[in-house]
C-alpha cells in the first residue's frame, strides 16, 4: 500500500538523500530536458525552485529507486492517498507499493487547491498523471543514452528499462538526484494548475493499477493512533490561547479588568483594537482565564431576526445585492406562462448549517525572526500560509504552511481562523501558540452554510406536457467570506483587527439536463445579517449550496409528476436529455427495485409507513442519482432513512474501493443534514452551540443499506466524487416521505417534531 509520510518531518532534500545519494540535477539549468552524462549532472547540482513549472515540484525518484510524488492538495479522509499513488505508479510503471505521496505541506508542493471543489483527482490527478508521464519519458531517454538502445525500443516494467538484454533501473538513472525538467505550466495556481510535459500519459486500456480496487494505507495508523492530529502537535515554548467572544454578535470590548485574572498563574491578555484574547502557559489556565475575565462590551444592536424560523421572511424582504442568471434563458418563459393551461409552483427553505466538525479548530503559530510555521488542520496549507503571513505582514514565502489530520474541514469550518488568532496572539506574546477553540466556539462561530428559499414553477398545458419552467433562488451569499482564509477579510481575527471588508456574491442554480422548452433559472442573494464578526457569516460547506437547491429542484420534479399522476422515473426520461444521465437514472431504478407507479402510495394505513423517492443531479461533470427508502413513525415523525441506492458516474473510476466509501460517507452526511442540522439563533447571537443544541444523525440512525452502482467511462477523463452524491438526498428523502404520507414537507430538517406537525 501506498506509505503516507508526515509532511513536517521531511524535506525534499532529504527524502532524496535517503540512502547517501548525492543530491545532483539532471538536465540543462535553463529548463531544457536534454539529458546530460553523470559528472555534467553533478556540474550542475542545484536544486530547481518549488514551482509549478518545475518537474521536480511533482515527481522525485529517490536512491533506492522508490517514487515520491509531491501533492498540492491534501486529503479528507477519502482516499486521495491512495488515488494519487495508483495514477503515478501507473504513469511511471513501478509497483504501486514503491510510491510515497507526500502532501500538505507548503515546503514541499506547490498550490494545487487543497482540498477543493471536489477536484482532487479531476485536476490535481490531472497533473500528477501529466508530471509522472513526463518523468517516465525522461528516464526512457536517459535509459536509451545509457544503453546505447533507441527510446522506441525501450520497455518498462517495475521501474527497470529495458530492451530484452540490457537494462537499468530508475535508481541507477536518477536515484537521489533532481529532475530539471521544464513544463508547460498555464500560470494558473490552485484548483486551475495545469503543466503538462512532453509525454503523452497512457490509454486506459493500458491500465494495469488504475482501476484497480486497493485498500487505502490511512486507515491503520489512525485507527492505532501512529498519526498525529493538529491537536496533538507541541512545539517548544508552546503556550496556550482563548479568544473572548462577545455575548451579544457585533458588540466590541470596551474596557477589560486584567486583575479578574491576577490569581491564574502565566496568564496575559492581549487586546488589539477589537480583538481580545488570552494566552496561558497551561490549556487548563487558559480555559479558565477565558471564563473569568471580566469584560465590558459595547451595547451592540441585536442584528438577526427573533429566531430561525423567522429567517425566511427576512430572506424574502430583503433587498436584493446581486441577481444572475445562470447559463442562457431558453424560449420567452414570461410568455410561456401566460398561456398556460395549468401552473404548478412551490417553495422551498433551507436553514443556516454548520460545519459540527467532531472537534473544533486548532492552529498553532511559531515566529522565529523574519519566519514562520503554522500547523492547520485547514485542507488548504498553502492558502492558510497566505492568511498568516498577511496577518502578520510577512511575504508568503518566509512562512511555511503544514496540514495535518483533523476532524474535518469540507469547505470552509473554522480551522483557517483557529490559525489566524494563533499568529495575531504569537505576534503578541513572542512565543509560539496553540489557539484551541471550545466545542461552542467551533459550532457557534464557524461560518455557516447559507439559509436560503427557492421558488419554483412549471407551465403545463393541455395534453400535460411541460413546456416551460423557472426556477430561482434567494439566499444569503455562499461567499459572504471566500473559501479559503488567505485573506484577513475573511477570518474573524481580520475583522477584529478591523480591516476592509469584502463580502462577496454567489449562488447558484440547479445542474441537470432537463430539456424544456421553455426554461430559465436564476438566483439573487441578500447582505449578510452582520457585515462584521459574525456567527452567521456564510461560505462554503460540503458541496456549496447544492444540496439545497436540489432539494427544492427535485422535489418539484415530483412534486409535478404527482401532479400528473406519474411515475416519478417515467417523469424524469421523458424530459433529461443527456444520455448520461437518463442511463443514470435507469441504474438507480433498476438496481433499487422500483415499480412504476404515481406518488404517493395508497395501500398504508395505521402510525408505520414507508415510500421511496428518487432525486438525481449532475456537480462538474459527475452525475448521480439516489433513490431513497424510508420508514415513518406517525406518531412521533421520526424517520429511518433506510435504504439508498446510489448511481454513480464520474467518468474514469481511478479505485472502485475508495469511491464507494466517498459515496457512503456523502450519503451518511447528507442524510445528518436533511434530517436534524439546523443553525437555532436568538436576535442576540447563535444558540444551536453544542449536539445537544445541534443534534446530527447518531450511529443508531444511518441507512441500514447503501448500494452503490459504479458507471465506469474510461474514454472520459475523471471528474469529482467527494461531493456531488450528497447533492441528491434531501430531494430523494423528501420525496420517499411525500410517497410514503401524501404530504409535502418544503422545509429542512425533517426533525421529529416539524414531521409531526406536518402529518397531524
Amino acid at each position: 500500500m501506498t506509505k503516507i509520510e508526515k509532511a513536517s518531518m521531511f524535506s525534499r532534500r532529504a527524502l532524496l538523500q535517503a540512502g547517501g545519494a548525492f543530491v545532483v540535477s539532471v538536465g540543462m539549468p535553463i529548463g531544457l530536458d536534454t539529458v546530460l552524462g553523470i559528472n555534467q549532472a553533478r556540474a550542475q547540482g542545484a536544486r530547481p525552485p518549488l514551482t509549478p513549472d518545475q518537474l521536480a515540484s511533482y515527481i522525485a525518484v529517490n536512491a533506492d529507486g522508490s517514487v515520491s510524488a509531491f501533492f498540492g492538495k491534501t486529503d479528507m479522509a477519502q482516499g486521495l492517498y491512495t488515488g494519487i499513488g495508483q495514477i503515478v505508479a501507473e504513469e511511471l510503471d513501478v509497483p504501486f507499493k514503491s510510491v510515497t505521496v507526500i502532501m500538505g505541506n507548503t515546503a514541499t508542493s506547490v498550490n494545487q487547491g487543497g482540498a477543493s471543489g471536489s477536484t482532487g483527482v479531476q485536476f490535481g490527478g490531472k497533473q500528477m498523471r501529466m508530471a509522472a508521464a513526463e518523468a517516465r519519458r525522461v528516464l526512457v531517454d536517459m535509459a536509451a543514452e545509457k544503453l546505447g538502445v533507441p527510446a522506441d525500443k525501450l520497455t518498462v516494467t517495475d521501474g527497470v528499462v529495458s530492451d530484452g538484454t540490457k537494462k537499468a533501473t530508475y535508481g541507477e538513472l536518477i536515484g537521489g538526484r533532481y529532475f530539471n525538467v521544464t513544463l508547460d505550466w498555464n500560470k494558473e495556481i490552485g484548483n486551475a494548475l495545469y503543466a503538462p510535459g512532453k509525454a503523452q500519459p497512457k490509454k486506459p486500456s493500458e491500465y494495469k493499477i488504475v482501476g484497480q480496487p486497493l485498500k487505502r494505507g490511512d486507515i491503520a495508523p489512525r485507527v492505532y493512533c501512529q498519526e498525529d492530529y493538529v491537536t496533538d502537535v507541541k512545539v517548544p515554548g508552546m503556550v496556550h490561547g482563548r479568544v473572548i467572544r462577545p455575548p451579544v454578535a457585533g458588540a466590541t470590548p470596551v474596557s477589560v479588568d486584567e486583575s479578574s485574572v491576577k490569581d491564574i498563574p502565566g496568564v496575559k491578555v492581549v487586546r488589539e483594537k477589537d480583538f481580545l484574547g488570552i494566552v496561558a502557559d497551561t490549556e487548563w489556565n487558559a480555559i479558565k482565564a477565558a471564563q473569568m475575565l471580566k469584560v465590558e462590551w459595547s451595547n451592540a444592536t441585536p442584528a438577526f431576526p427573533d429566531n430561525a424560523a423567522a429567517v425566511y421572511e427576512h430572506i424574502r424582504k430583503a433587498p436584493v445585492r446581486k441577481r444572475q442568471i445562470e447559463g442562457k434563458e431558453i424560449g420567452n418563459v414570461d410568455e410561456a406562462f401566460k398561456t398556460a393551461a395549468r401552473v404548478i409552483e412551490a417553495e422551498y427553505e433551507w436553514p443556516f448549517q454548520s460545519h459540527s466538525s467532531m472537534g473544533p479548530g486548532c492552529g498553532i503559530v511559531e515566529i522565529k525572526g523574519d519566519r514562520a510555521t503554522v500547523w492547520t488542520g485547514s485542507p488548504k496549507p498553502h492558502f492558510c500560509r497566505d492568511g498568516v503571513a498577511a496577518i502578520l505582514n510577512m511575504s508568503p514565502e518566509k512562512v511555511e504552511g503544514i496540514s495535518l489530520a483533523s476532524s474535518g474541514a469540507y469547505g470552509r469550518n473554522d480551522a483557517g481562523d483557529a490559525c489566524m488568532e494563533a499568529a495575531v496572539l504569537a505576534r503578541a506574546v513572542g512565543k509560539p501558540v496553540r489557539v484551541q477553540y471550545m466545542r461552542a466556539q467551533g459550532t457557534g462561530w464557524d461560518p455557516k452554510g447559507p439559509a436560503s428559499i427557492h421558488r419554483v414553477r412549471a407551465a403545463i398545458d393541455a395534453s400535460g406536457k411541460v413546456y416551460a419552467y423557472e426556477y430561482g433562488s434567494k439566499a444569503f451569499s455562499r461567499i459572504d467570506v471566500d473559501t479559503n482564509e488567505s485573506k484577513p477579510w475573511n477570518v474573524l481575527a481580520g475583522h477584529l483587527l478591523g480591516v476592509e471588508l469584502k463580502s462577496g456574491d454567489g449562488f447558484g442554480a440547479p445542474a441537470e439536463s432537463y430539456g424544456f422548452d421553455n426554461k430559465r433559472t436564476y438566483w439573487e442573494t441578500i447582505p449578510p445579517l452582520l457585515d462584521r464578526a459574525s456567527p452567521l457569516r456564510t461560505s462554503h460547506l460540503r458541496d456549496p449550496v447544492g444540496p439545497q437547491i436540489h432539494f427544492a429542484s427535485e422535489s418539484f420534479m415530483d412534486e409535478v409528476a404527482a401532479a400528473l399522476a406519474v411515475d416519478p422515473v417515467e417523469f424524469r426520461l421523458r424530459y433529461v436529455k443527456d444520455a448520461r444521465d437518463i442511463a443514470l437514472i435507469k441504474a438507480a431504478a433498476e438496481k433499487s427495485g422500483w415499480q412504476s407507479r404515481p406518488s404517493p402510495r395508497r395501500d398504508q394505513t395505521g402510525n408505520k409507513v414507508s415510500g421511496r423517492g428518487i432525486a438525481y443531479s449532475q456537480r462538474n461533470g459527475t452525475r448521480v442519482a439516489v433513490v431513497a427508502e424510508v420508514d415513518i413513525d406517525r406518531s412521533s415523525g421520526k424517520i429511518w432513512a433506510r435504504k439508498f441506492t446510489v448511481a454513480h458516474d464520474c467518468g474514469l473510476i481511478i479505485n472502485p474501493h475508495t469511491l464507494t466509501q466517498t459515496i457512503e460517507g456523502n450519503i451518511i452526511q447528507g442524510t445528518s443534514r436533511t434530517l436534524w442540522e439546523e443553525v437555532t439563533f436568538d436576535r442576540r447571537n447563535v444558540t444551536s452551540v453544542d449536539w445537544a443544541t445541534y443534534p446530527i444523525l447518531d450511529i443508531s440512525e444511518t441507512p441500514e443499506k447503501i448500494d452503490v452502482v459504479l458507471i465506469n467511462h474510461p474514454e472520459i477523463p475523471s471528474s469529482g466524487a467527494g461531493e456531488p452524491s450528497i447533492r441528491p438526498v434531501a430531494a430523494a428523502i423528501a420525496n420517499a416521505i411525500f410517497d410514503a404520507t401524501g404530504v409535502r414537507i418544503r422545509r429542512v430538517p425533517f426533525s421529529p417534531d416539524r414531521v409531526r406537525a406536518a402529518l397531524s
